[in-house]
């Protein structure tokens, strides 16, 4: 994920507890703290088809995602 300007701390973190498996709204705003200081941060590391679903899901409750990374 990327940082923006539209997007606030609390949506994001809900929208990660939401979609991402294991993250609960308190890590959330962990990772939209990590977001906001450095620019990005890297919210889910696995197998590429749930990488890719995790992505769209964010993508599409407006979250600006980076591209997906080949590991």
């Amino acid at each position: 994920m990327r940082n923006d300007d539209h997007n606030t701390f609390e949506h994001v973190a809900r929208t990660l507890a939401r979609f991402i498996p294991g993250v609960s709204i308190e890590r959330g705003h962990e990772i939209a703290n990590i977001i906001h200081n450095s620019g990005q941060a890297i919210v889910f590391g696995g197998h590429q088809e749930a990488a890719e679903h995790y992505w769209e899901l964010l993508k599409g409750a407006g979250l600006t995602m980076a591209p997906l990374e080949q590991g």
